[in-house]
């Protein structure tokens, strides 16, 4: 069964709560539900884990990249800043996709640029939970393709 690391980043455990006109009224635990259901179906297993601390992302990805075949990550405000961030991600060598629930290119002209992207196959934007569901199909095709 391959496995995929679902990960996020700083304030998204109040999803729900926090700025519904650009994240919507999912709540982070119903979004992990969403996306491990979805999974399933598609025979991954989803490992989810959420930080407000940076490091302990990196650590997450550390010590989970030798069983896992790729990462959805929704970095939050490291997305912007985190070359930590990025270079885990590098060094995992594992297919990531960063999503973000909001459409960050549209907002604040700091949320504009993604220091972590380029360590990913692919970047979505603004589908609120759906990109979550466009990035396990990203990835288990990706990963099938490898195994082929």
């Amino acid at each position: 069964m391959k496995t995929i690391l679902l990960i996020h980043g700083p304030n998204l455990n109040f999803l729900g709560r926090r700025n519904r006109h650009h994240y919507g009224t999912i709540t982070l635990k119903a979004l992990e539900s969403l996306v491990k259901k979805a999974g399933s179906k598609l025979k991954i297993k989803v490992k989810a884990f959420q930080s407000n601390h940076e490091g302990e992302l990196i650590d997450f990805i550390q010590e989970n990249m030798d069983t896992a075949d790729g990462i959805i990550i929704n970095p939050g405000a490291f997305t912007h800043y985190s070359f930590a961030l990025h270079d885990a991600l590098v060094d995992s060598e594992l297919p990531a996709v960063e999503v973000h629930i909001s459409a960050i290119k549209n907002r604040e002209a700091w949320r504009k640029t993604s220091v972590t992207a380029p360590a990913c196959i692919a970047q979505i934007c603004g589908k609120k939970e759906k990109g979550y569901l466009e990035a396990l199909k990203i990835l288990d095709k990706k990963i099938s393709d490898k195994k082929l």
